[in-house]
């Protein structure tokens, strides 16, 4: 399971080195993609092939299901990591997440998401101060 968060940097070529803890998780290929909030997600093979799956599947006849589709699959980029464990993020997803060089990078649980820095604190530091509304509503749907 990929948890935890780290603060990497991106180096003039583009390239991030995945924390240690997660490479073996997330395997030698991935799939990154847009991600929701303006990050990246980036996906272990296996679960990439479920959620494309899943998303090919969805009816075409929603407005929001091909604009979500489009968004999330034209977006997405194979990576492989190199013998230092680091990947190439494609410029076009580099400017999506308005990554600058230091970014976190966070496992939730299935995938990797990648933010620029500042943008993590900032959201990290809002959601914390929902934390019981989040809960509650989680408790809700049986989820918590």
């Amino acid at each position: 399971m990929l948890i935890g968060e780290y603060e990497h940097t991106i180096d003039a070529k583009k390239r991030m080195a995945l924390p240690a803890k997660f490479r073996k998780d997330l395997g030698r290929e991935a799939v990154i993609t847009r991600g929701l909030d303006q990050c990246l997600f980036v996906y272990p093979m296996q679960e990439w092939k479920r959620v494309a799956e899943a998303l090919a599947n969805l009816p075409t006849g929603q407005a929001s299901n091909r604009s979500f589709t489009r968004l999330f699959l034209a977006g997405a980029a194979h990576v492989e990591t190199d013998g230092l464990g680091r990947i190439l993020i494609p410029d076009y997803l580099k400017q999506y997440a308005e990554l600058s060089e230091k970014v976190a990078i966070v496992g939730v649980g299935k995938r990797l998401e990648i933010w620029d820095a500042k943008r993590w604190e900032v959201y990290k530091a809002e959601t914390e101060k929902q934390a019981d509304t989040l809960a509650e509503r989680l408790g809700e749907i049986g989820a918590y």
